[in-house]
């Protein structure tokens, strides 16, 4: 599982596990969820140069561009998330 630690425009902090799971995509901060269900099915670049993918919350990685996207991401750690799905892949 990784674990992001990183905080919102407001300065308020979080630390946050990427489950993998559709139904509870990150626990942690009942915020960092909310956000996370906020942009589900939105376009996220998993990079900064891309590619493009939907945001799911069974996506770890779509799931960890949301964050880095809408937060600021101070530290990444454990396994990698798993490749998105890129249509067309």
């Amino acid at each position: 599982m990784l674990t992001v630690t990183g905080s919102f425009d407001d300065g308020a902090t979080y630390t946050v596990q990427i489950t993998g799971r559709a139904d509870r995509p990150v626990i942690g901060s009942h915020r960092a969820a909310a956000l996370v269900e906020l942009h589900q099915g939105e376009t996220v670049s998993l990079s900064p140069t891309g590619p493009m993918t939907a945001v799911a919350g069974d996506d770890e990685a779509s799931v960890l561009a949301v964050l880095r996207e809408y937060t600021n991401v101070l530290e990444e750690s454990g396994r990698v998330p798993r490749q998105s799905r890129v249509p067309g892949d």
